[in-house]
């Protein structure tokens, strides 16, 4: 009696092939669904999108069930785009103040080049049914969590409270986006403008935290330098790392 076949390497190689086609052909409809939205609008028409990809419809849901799952793969392109200019920006070891002018211009050049794409992931996330799948939510959190990384080992380097980092991240966060999107409708001041307003105001509060301390701090200095990098982790790896030390 012959013995079952364990594995065949040809066929996991087959495999291997079709998903390489398959994410190359679903980056590829991404690409098409960012120029359909830059040049329609966030309405986003799927039948757009499939003329774009220069194929038909029926071609384009073989790949994304619906249009909600494009728009889920466009959030994580969307994402993918922020992180990469962002966290850099926030992790530098520059001058303070041109850190965070830096930092707030990345987020300011994002939704500047793509205003439709951010609008249709926030029309979204107002919908029933996406919790949990929000990817401009899911970037703030992951944008807040580095932010209180630097800031908590800037604070503890200092000598002070901790204890703020965190609602201060958050707090930042919330400020640049809210005025983002107030930027992004009411286009009455240059992107220039804008982020050096930001920046002033941030940094004005990062300086009268010090002052309140007797500390100065030097706008053209960098910060002392920190304890080794930690990873970033999200509130909810936070949780499953405390369950499994418990």
């Amino acid at each position: 009696m012959s013995q079952p076949v364990k594995g065949d390497a040809g066929g996991d190689a087959r495999r291997d092939r079709w998903t390489a086609h398959r994410a190359e052909r679903r980056g590829q409809f991404v690409d098409a669904a960012l120029r359909v939205l830059e040049a329609q609008g966030p309405e986003l028409p799927m039948e757009a999108v499939a003329a774009e990809a220069g194929v038909t419809k029926p071609v384009l849901y073989r790949y994304f069930s619906d249009k909600a799952a494009l728009i889920q793969a466009l959030g994580d392109r969307g994402s993918e785009i922020l992180l990469e200019r962002l966290l850099p920006a926030i992790a530098s070891d520059g001058p303070v103040l041109a850190r965070i002018r830096d930092a707030v211009a990345s987020y300011f050049v994002v939704i500047d080049e793509h205003p439709n794409l951010y609008w249709l992931l926030a029309r979204r996330a107002n919908l029933e049914g996406t919790a949990g799948s929000d990817p401009v939510e899911r970037d703030k959190d992951l944008i807040a969590v580095a932010l209180t990384r630097v800031i908590g080992d800037y604070l503890r380097e200092l000598g002070l409270d901790s204890g703020g980092a965190e609602p201060w991240a958050h707090g930042i966060t919330g400020l640049v986006q809210s005025t983002g999107e107030w930027w992004l409708q009411r286009r009455s001041m240059s992107r220039d403008h804008v982020v050096e307003y930001v920046t002033q105001l941030l940094w004005q509060a990062f300086s009268g935290l010090h002052r309140s301390a007797g500390l100065a701090m030097d706008p053209d200095k960098p910060l002392p330098a920190r304890r080794p990098e930690l990873a970033v982790r999200t509130r909810d790896q936070g949780r499953e790392s405390a369950g499994a030390d418990g």
